[in-house]
């Protein structure tokens, strides 16, 4: 199977949250993989013509776009909305990451350039951003979830509107050793 191309937004106070998902790619034991089609160097500009364009030419080699969204992404009216601009200009798909662990668009942390744009909303976990990275293909106006059967199917806890996966128990604590 061929790996989404995929372009990750965040707010650079948001970069370890961002290294920890491409540190999923290498561990064998997650099954999540994507085609990281991030800008290599930070741009150091404020000219949103250059940033856009920069950013397209990553864009481009994208069908997808993610933002991871954090505490502070809302408030980011420069390069995470531009590169959001760009992913909705060029028609990606937009999964919106929620940090907080929402499993729905939540309207404090969210940023208004991807609500009600058709994207789909997951909490910051490699499960079921793999299975939106492989299944979600909206075309429409509304702001999307899965259901509660698709998380409990991959081994979710929900609570309220959070949903975790209950962290594995080292062997080295079950036997003792």
């Amino acid at each position: 199977m061929s790996l989404p191309r995929t372009f990750v937004g965040f707010s650079s106070t948001d970069i370890n949250w961002y290294r920890l998902m491409c540190a999923w790619k290498a561990h064998e034991h997650i099954d999540f993989n994507f085609c990281d089609c991030q800008l290599q160097d930070a741009l150091n500009s404020e000219d949103e013509s250059y940033i856009k364009r920069k950013c397209r030419e990553r864009i481009d080699m994208a069908g997808t776009y993610i933002m991871l969204i954090g505490t502070d992404t809302r408030s980011k009216h420069k390069y995470v909305k531009w590169e959001a601009e760009v992913a909705i200009e060029q028609e990606c798909r937009i999964i919106g990451v929620n940090l907080d662990k929402w499993r729905y668009i939540n309207e404090a942390t969210c940023p208004p350039v991807i609500s009600n744009i058709g994207a789909m909303f997951v909490p910051f976990s490699p499960q079921i951003i793999a299975y939106a990275l492989e299944h979600h293909n909206a075309k429409q106006s509304d702001n999307w979830h899965y259901k509660d059967h698709i998380y409990t199917k991959l081994g979710y806890t929900l609570n309220g509107n959070c949903a975790e996966r209950p962290k594995l128990t080292p062997l080295s604590e079950i036997f003792g050793r």
